[in-house]
């Protein structure tokens, strides 16, 4: 992991000086380009994330030759939930210590090549478990790249207002993942026959898997002129690279906060894991939907996560709307959490097993309060201080009621859903509100 220790640098002195006066400077083309490489790891973050709910139901039936339902087939799809989300967890806690060991640009451009020769090497798995290892590998890429890439911008950018609107512009392209990875998907599977083969097959989920080695491909060539962070450079050369330790969370003063808000972020975080990334393979137990060919089904799918995409980009700007008018933060959780109890319970308990239209609308609406819930743990989370729903929903399914294995999973999904919602509401009703408005600089 050696890099070269002639960085160039992000500014020059006046820059940084002007950006701690207050007035900051107009980008520099390196700043620009840091920018442009924070854009796209952000954006095939979500792009390798979202990528398993649609290729999940035709990998699982291609290398496993099991029937969708089945409840070793429903326990092969919660473990790709699962077992790949747990160790992203626990690897986005030592991307910290990494970070700090060998730097920020390093570990950053080293997971992206990580989580994109990891895609595209599942792209020839030949069973389940070989993609389920490659899978998890993805996702460690993508875990350590986010706290990476989040790291090396605020301290690239010094300038606390400069640093927020950096940090929010890039991130933005989570959006854009989401979007693209759907696209991808459908093209994927409407042109399957023209493209060369991958282990003597056309399969649409192979080449949507491959497509994830993409964003390595420039990173490499621009890799050269990034810089490194000037402020670890520092630190590490001083020797003052201390981290926090963990068990300050719980010390007296933090110790409700944190209890709360990690239990309010699990239920949260329950309902795409347990819910919203199963929704695309309910389209196929639609009536309108069954009777069609197999590769029409797939495009339908990709078409609900087109939907689903566009509510969370519509989430994200209703948040923005409320930061402006709710001050309270237990408000603003509210406003997501009580309308959530109605639209993900008509979404699986009803729109789900009735016609398209309806699950559009439903996951278009569910994924947008989702997203307004994230958008506001990002916005609270650093100034205050559920990866088992996958599994849960899964094995659950096996023993719901419903017409047709589509149908009993949306039962299971809703049944989840309602479960964390309530448990998140009630919550809310302890979550402290942060001392002050400003963020530490």
């Amino acid at each position: 992991m050696g890099d070269s220790t002639n960085d160039v640098p992000v500014t020059n002195a006046s820059t940084r000086s002007t950006e701690g006066a207050g007035t900051p400077a107009r980008l520099t083309p390196v700043q620009w380009l840091v920018c442009a490489v924070a854009c796209l790891g952000f954006a095939f973050d979500l792009y390798e994330t979202l990528m398993m709910a649609l290729i999940v139901r035709p990998a699982v039936v291609d290398l496993g030759h099991l029937s969708p339902g089945a409840p070793a087939f429903n326990l092969w799809v919660g473990l790709f939930f699962y077992i790949p989300n747990v160790l992203a967890g626990v690897f986005g806690l030592l991307g910290g210590y990494f970070t700090d060991l060998f730097g920020r640009k390093r570990i950053l451009v080293w997971s992206i090549v990580l989580y994109s020769v990891s895609a595209c090497a599942a792209s020839f798995s030949t069973s389940l478990t070989e993609l389920l290892i490659f899978r998890c590998t993805t996702l460690i890429g993508v875990s350590v790249e986010f706290v990476a890439a989040i790291t090396w911008l605020a301290e690239l950018f010094p300038h606390p207002k400069r640093r927020e609107s950096i940090l929010g512009f890039t991130q933005a392209f989570h959006t854009a993942g989401g979007l693209m990875v759907a696209g991808a998907y459908y093209l994927a599977v409407t042109h399957a026959e023209a493209l060369p083969m991958i282990r003597g097959g056309h399969e649409a989920w192979r080449y949507t898997l491959l497509s994830g080695l993409i964003p390595a491909i420039p990173l490499l060539l621009v890799r050269p002129f990034l810089p490194e962070s000037p402020l670890w450079r520092e630190k590490k050369s001083a020797g003052r690279l201390e981290r926090p330790h963990f068990s300050e969370l719980f010390q007296p003063a933090l110790r409700k906060t944190t209890l709360v808000a990690t239990l309010l972020y699990a239920c949260s975080w329950a309902l795409p894991l347990g819910a919203i990334q199963h929704t695309v393979r309910m389209a196929s137990g639609l009536a309108e939907v069954q009777n069609l060919a197999p590769r029409q089904i797939e495009q339908v799918s990709s078409g609900v996560q087109l939907f689903q995409e566009l509510g969370g980009g519509t989430g994200r700007l209703l948040f923005a709307l409320l930061v402006v008018h709710i001050v309270s933060q237990r408000r603003r959780a509210l406003c997501f959490f009580i309308p959530s109890l109605i639209v993900f319970p008509f979404l699986y308990f009803l729109a789900a097993t009735r016609t398209l239209a309806l699950l559009h609308l439903g996951i278009f609406l569910a994924t947008m309060l989702f997203n307004g819930l994230h958008s506001f743990w990002g916005n609270y989370l650093p100034r205050a201080i559920g990866v088992s729903a996958a599994l849960m929903t899964t094995t659950l399914s096996n023993v719901m009621p419903g017409a047709g294995h589509a149908a009993q999973l949306a039962h299971s999904a809703g049944t989840v859903a309602v479960f964390f919602l309530v448990l998140g509401l009630a919550g809310t009703f302890w979550l402290r509100e942060p001392a002050g408005d400003r963020l530490p600089d």
